[in-house]
């Protein structure tokens, strides 16, 4: 059986479709297009990629979940709770959770944010995931009172990157009292993406982190993307997912 539908390519095209078009117009009680990006309906076209994967894979939709405040939230270790893009669970097990992020333009003042953004949040789901927050019983128990689930649910890290003259050319680092790592010097922004992704996954931060670079003129009418190295492609993140689902349902 193949792990992704047939269609996977032309879902992932329409998905980056959805992102360059909603979010260069529109209309939201925010402003526009500013407004799209605020309330992240610019990477939507990502749920229903994650739908289809599912839905191949034998999970009925009742089990996905991806719209609905308290249907994505989950509990934290180091805060109360947090909101993710994607939450599957099966039968009280938490089988899968993913986060989807963007980056267009302010390369320098925003690559840091996201950054800490996706390592705090993996280390405060794995915290959580071992003081038994994700316990198929932890409906009528407090976290802590039980065992951690010794079958780990699958993270994913999803962020398409705008490809431009700012996020490939090189970048200088700097820091005075020590070097950098020698894999940054003169990287890119987009390199810099990357070498996040395979450090995450790297780490076990992630099972998988995906970097798509898109072009805005050539994603907004035919979904053009690039993938940065194989490690981070959008295919084997969702491959990856495919096969946590997989092995749940023959479980």
């Amino acid at each position: 059986m193949e792990l992704l539908p047939k269609n996977f390519d032309q879902l992932v095209a329409t998905a980056v479709r959805v992102f360059w078009t909603t979010r260069s117009g529109g209309s939201s009680s925010q402003g526009g297009a500013r407004g799209n990006v605020i309330s992240g309906k610019n990477l939507d076209g990502f749920l229903n990629v994650v739908l289809a994967v599912a839905r191949h894979c034998g999970l009925v939709e009742g089990c996905v979940f991806t719209t609905g405040g308290a249907l994505l939230t989950l509990p934290g270790y180091y805060r109360p709770t947090k909101n993710w893009d994607v939450v599957i669970v099966n039968r009280n097990r938490l089988l899968a959770v993913l986060e989807f992020k963007s980056h267009v333009g302010s390369f320098g003042n925003n690559f840091n944010n996201r950054s800490e953004e996706a390592i705090g949040n993996a280390a405060d789901f794995w915290a959580a995931q071992s003081y038994g927050a994700f316990h198929p019983k932890n409906h009528t128990q407090q976290p802590g009172a039980l065992p951690a689930d010794p079958r780990a649910p699958f993270l994913g890290y999803l962020i398409l990157l705008e490809e431009s003259q700012g996020s490939t050319r090189p970048v200088a680092s700097r820091s005075t009292h020590y070097g950098v790592f020698p894999e940054f010097e003169g990287a890119s922004y987009s390199d810099r993406y990357r070498i996040l992704c395979e450090k995450l996954m790297e780490q076990n931060l992630y099972g998988a982190a995906s970097l798509m670079v898109s072009p805005e003129t050539d994603g907004a009418s035919s979904g053009k993307w690039n993938s940065m190295s194989e490690a981070t492609d959008v295919r084997n993140l969702f491959t990856q997912l495919a096969a946590q689902l997989l092995a749940a349902e023959q479980a």
